[in-house]
């Protein structure tokens, strides 16, 4: 079972949260918590593998509980959830080593596959978050172009395509349905991608691609 935390000032929310992991059957929610002070109490408590935070929340957000959260003996991977798709919560997040950021009107099915995702060691990033990043940092006619080509010559044609559907912003579901592939498919060859390029997140992944002109 993958023991997971839930954390958001919202009662609601967290129930909603709640019945959506439940019904994964390999998900249990081993606490919850209103504020980042609590998480991180309730994490040093129960010791979970997964923490789902809300970052706007009164008292200590889910920025800094993430923060303190990755100085505890064993930290557990760590996802951001927020209503807001802003750009500058995706680098605080990274930063302060969430492995997940993730928006509150996610499918429920993509949730419970980015709890999975993570607690197997994988960055998971919205593909909304994705396309973002790609427009702001990913320049065109990049002059790195041919060092970026150089790095991904070590990835097989399989694995070329999907990158490709990965920097257009697609999930791994929607990647599978396009190149004919099934969604646990995908997912492993985007592990395989990022582990070749020692990477870890879509996101850079993608905007190396879109360097290189795959894009």
């Amino acid at each position: 079972m993958i023991r997971t935390v839930l954390v958001d000032d919202e009662q609601l929310v967290r129930s909603g949260l709640k019945m959506i992991l439940d019904s994964a059957g390999d998900i249990e929610v081993v606490g919850e918590a209103s504020d980042g002070a609590e998480a991180v109490r309730i994490a040093r408590e129960t010791g979970p593998d997964v923490m789902l935070l809300d970052i706007r929340m009164p008292g200590m957000d889910g920025l800094a509980a993430a923060a303190e959260l990755a100085g505890l003996p064993n930290p557990p991977k760590v996802v951001l959830l927020t209503t807001f798709d802003l750009d500058e919560y995706v680098h605080e997040a990274l930063r302060v080593g969430a492995v997940g950021f993730l928006l509150k009107d996610t499918p429920p099915r993509d949730l419970i596959g980015a709890v999975r995702t993570v607690h197997e060691g994988n960055a998971m990033l919205a593909p909304s978050v994705t396309k973002r990043m790609l427009e702001r940092f990913a320049a065109p006619a990049s002059p790195s172009a041919d060092q970026a080509r150089t790095r991904l010559a070590v990835l097989s044609e399989r694995e070329r395509d999907v990158l490709v559907a990965v920097a257009r912003g697609m999930s791994n579901a929607e990647a599978g349905r396009e190149l004919g592939m099934r969604e646990a498919t995908v997912k492993a060859h985007v592990s395989r991608i990022l582990s070749k390029l020692g990477m870890t997140n879509r996101v850079q992944a993608a905007i190396l691609a879109h360097d290189a002109g795959w894009t």
